[in-house]
């Protein structure tokens, strides 16, 4: 393993650990003493992209991380959303068992993924990969997501108690009492 300070192909191993799709390990570079980690991952065997126009080309999730990057660009998603994307669709497609698949079946996953995680950049990889004709398509899909979003508004949300529940005589949960040494009082003494 090299160094990525100063090049030299010689580390020991200080820590190692399981993660989510490898091994994580922890080097110590023999020569300048610095630290950096390093992830181990199991070799599947080579998944092939079928592109629109007939070509087939490896899969490449660091591809598939920068075009969902750009779509993301300027948007307040929490650190790793973007990877942890990659790396489920990445998981499923090695998990579907096919030594080929659709460019097609990874941009509806995206899609998908992305709908969920923000619609602003769901609408900017949509247009690109969708290849939106106009301004017209570019709007329906704009207004069926407004539409989802008015519906999912509707409807009450799950851990609130209904309207129903609360004139029902179902009683309600009791405000937790203070742990602990009781308060002083304001005026005591003065």
């Amino acid at each position: 393993m090299h160094c990525p300070y100063c090049g030299h192909n010689d580390s020991r191993v200080i820590d190692s650990r399981e993660a989510a799709d490898g091994i994580r390990r922890r080097r110590e570079c023999l020569q300048c003493g610095l630290r950096f980690t390093t992830y181990e991952r199991v070799q599947t065997t080579a998944l092939l992209v079928a592109k629109r126009d007939g070509r087939r080309e490896e899969f490449n999730p660091s591809k598939l991380l920068h075009s969902i990057r750009l779509a993301c660009a300027k948007r307040p998603l929490a650190t790793g959303a973007i990877d942890k994307v990659v790396a489920e669709i990445e998981s499923t497609l090695q998990g579907l068992g096919k030594a080929e698949i659709l460019s097609a079946t990874i941009g509806e996953m995206v899609v998908q993924h992305l709908k969920t995680l923000d619609r602003v950049a769901y609408i900017r990889f949509a247009s690109v990969y969708r290849d939106f004709a106009d301004i017209e398509t570019f709007r329906e899909e704009v207004d069926s997501l407004l539409a989802a979003r008015e519906a999912a508004a509707r409807q009450p949300p799950e851990n609130q108690p209904t309207l129903f529940a609360i004139d029902s005589g179902i009683p309600q949960p009791q405000t937790r009492r203070r742990r602990g040494r009781p308060r002083k009082q304001q005026n005591e003494g003065r």
